[in-house]
């Protein structure tokens, strides 16, 4: 997964944004967190700053990382309600790089996984944080995604059932598999409910994935990672959001891991989290439960996926994968 710069291609970016009129004069770019998908770097000329995202580099996987589809989904969501960093410019040519790449604002802030900043950790700011997520959830799944350009962006029709069989279609029919997989993919194929909705999904919504004021009061700057948004059942971000959100005395998730924060005096509970959401979004969540079960077998899937592919450490660490599936296993019991 690694990508450096040359010469050439951070010469050919800099001649590009000069020509839209965003920097002036030669740049420096420094990567930004180290995550496991769409590459993001912090570009600057020494006066102005502005980030850049690109694909990691081949092979991909069909359908994945698709700046441009990222891009054209941030810029739909400029002033809806929803916060976001604005796009300044795309380029699709591949005339710059041998990727296509999109360039968004700089917003100086704070991303919280496993402390809070000591700038925002007292009580009162940290249930101010953890209500903010929630509404913002319901905001993002109230946003009139028609009115906003984005027919076909998605198939929201039926988008369970063909999720579902996406997803089991990357289970390997020739690897010797832990029997929690298939046990997992029987309860949740005898219990598919129908769509609760029809919204904007993120698909990555968590604490880690949200930029913050560094200093109180804080607000939400922008909600990060669009690159697996998409149409489709909103009760799907929600239990993704709860099951990235650990809990006092419960074994975590690898997600869970990079969230450690929330376990910090003032947070709310998944249980207030999820009554928050029913209160703003008047939605039924009476089947959520099939909905948290399908995340952490979906993540256990794409995690052992992405150790057989190799290519990057971090999914070659033991018991990635198994801690998803006694997760997904748990919630069915409980």
């Amino acid at each position: 997964m690694s990508w450096e710069w040359c010469e050439a291609s951070l010469g050919r970016l800099q001649n590009f944004l000069a020509e839209q009129g965003l920097t002036d004069g030669p740049l420096t770019t420094t990567r930004i967190g180290d995550g496991h998908s769409n590459l993001t770097y912090l570009v600057s000329d020494g006066k102005h700053e502005m980030v850049l995202r690109r694909p990691p580099p081949p092979p991909l996987p069909v359908g994945a990382h698709d700046v441009l589809r990222e891009a054209r989904l941030i810029k739909a969501l400029e002033d809806s309600g929803v916060p976001v960093a604005k796009v300044l410019a795309v380029e699709d040519a591949l005339e710059v790089l041998d990727v296509p790449f999109y360039i968004m604002e700089y917003l100086a802030g704070e991303v919280i996984t496993d402390v809070t900043p000591a700038s925002l950790a007292i009580p009162a700011q940290r249930q101010f944080m953890a209500e903010t997520l929630v509404d913002t959830l319901v905001a993002l799944h109230k946003v009139d995604w028609r009115a906003r350009g984005l027919e076909g962006f998605g198939k929201p029709d039926g988008f369970n059932a063909r999720h579902f069989k996406r997803i089991k279609s990357l289970i390997p029919d020739d690897v010797n598999l832990s029997p929690a997989f298939a046990e997992l993919s029987q309860w949740l194929a005898a219990n598919i409910p129908m769509e609760s909705d029809a919204c904007i999904v993120h698909n990555d919504f968590r604490i880690g994935n949200v930029m913050w004021k560094a200093t109180a009061p804080t607000r939400l700057l922008a909600v990060l990672d669009w690159e697996l948004a998409t149409l489709g059942d909103p009760l799907f971000d929600l239990a993704y959001f709860i099951n990235c959100y650990p809990r006092h005395g419960i074994p975590r998730t690898p997600t869970q891991d990079l969230a450690a924060a929330v376990l910090e005096d003032g947070y709310l509970e998944p249980a207030e989290l999820i009554a928050r959401y029913v209160a703003g979004s008047g939605r039924d969540v009476s089947n959520l439960k099939w909905y948290q079960v399908f995340v952490d077998w979906k993540l256990a899937i794409l995690y052992d996926y992405s150790r057989r592919r190799g290519g990057d450490d971090y999914y070659q660490q033991a018991g990635l994968v198994e801690r998803f599936l006694n997760a997904a296993l748990s919630s069915i019991d409980s």
